[in-house]
């Protein structure tokens, strides 16, 4: 009997200790998950546009089968290679980062230049208006392409996830990077397949809502969500040349020149000071708006070269992966 006691403790011992370990790796996963907000938004904020134009009873089977291409990368492709250069060259991950950062404020950047009307962006080219679309396959076309797309901002998510998750043994980083994938992916997607539906969900309460309340709401709806996501990508926008900014200058600064970054802290330790905020949030307003602005110049900056050289030799070199 005494056995039996001791046994069943042991597997109460075992069970707490699992339980801690979950509890563990869904905390680190959502912290390390936060430091890519800017990815992330971007991602529900980019997704929206591969499913405008087809019939609604199609929208959510083609957020589905992007969703499970996102879970794919992150899962099969990137997870691993993640956990190999966290073990092999842990060196390697502040110049990816950065590397992955850069893009981040192209994008933004290019974002801002199309609502001036100073540019066409790398999507538009000569010639492409005389490609011929073939409607049998332009659902494939345009999966393919989100899925494309989303491997460039999961790497960023998975990149910059790993950075954040602290030392452990590998089956604790490979848990929690698994982790912070599927969480970011049922979290997008999720939001994505809300986002396109609402639409639908609110013109089917103004026409057919028992309620007066219901029709009204619905209606409100319908008129509510083109601004919406206006003002979504606005978020993302901005999201995306914030964190493309601070991880540039913070990459700086684990290469050696913490300049740019002391700099900016101080400035907003001042500008702070000078408002009397003590809690902090004046300062990282002013961080946060800084390290944008400095994103936002990159991007500039970045524009001429992945338009007039990156894009058009990718183009030469894989031109069935555009």
């Amino acid at each position: 009997m005494s056995g039996l006691l001791a046994l069943l403790d042991d597997v109460a011992g075992i069970a707490k200790i699992a339980a801690a370990s979950v509890d563990d790796v869904v905390g680190q996963a959502v912290k390390a998950g936060s430091k890519a907000a800017g990815a992330v938004i971007d991602d529900a904020a980019v997704t929206p546009k591969y499913v405008q134009g087809f019939s609604a009873d199609r929208e959510l089977p083609i957020i589905w089968r992007i969703a499970k291409g996102s879970m794919i990368n992150k899962l099969v492709y990137l997870l691993p290679a993640g956990l190999a250069l966290s073990a092999l060259a842990p060196w390697a991950i502040p110049p990816l980062l950065m590397l992955g950062g850069a893009y981040l404020c192209f994008e933004g950047a290019e974002k801002v230049t199309h609502v001036l009307g100073w540019g066409h962006g790398h999507e538009d080219y000569e010639g492409k208006e005389n490609e011929v679309q073939d409607p049998a396959h332009l659902e494939e076309e345009k999966a393919k392409g989100a899925i494309k797309t989303d491997f460039i901002l999961s790497a960023e998510i998975m990149t910059i996830s790993l950075a954040a998750i602290p030392e452990s043994n590998f089956w604790m980083e490979a848990a929690t990077l698994a982790a912070v994938a599927i969480m970011i992916t049922v979290a997008v997607y999720g939001s994505v397949a809300l986002i396109v539906k609402a639409d639908d969900v609110g013109l089917a309460m103004s026409n057919r809502g028992r309620l007066g309340l219901t029709r009204v709401l619905g209606r409100g709806i319908v008129k509510v969500m083109p601004g919406f996501m206006k003002a979504l990508t606005i978020i993302g926008t901005t999201a995306m040349l914030w964190v493309g900014g601070s991880i540039i200058v913070h990459g700086l600064a684990e290469m050696g020149w913490h300049g740019p970054e002391d700099v900016i802290y101080g400035a907003g330790k001042s500008v702070a000071a000078a408002l009397g905020d003590a809690s902090g949030t004046v300062a990282w307003f002013t961080k946060a708006a800084i390290d944008g602005v400095l994103g936002l110049a990159l991007g500039f900056v970045l524009i001429p070269v992945g338009e007039k050289v990156i894009t058009p030799l990718w183009r030469r070199v894989a031109p069935k992966a555009i």
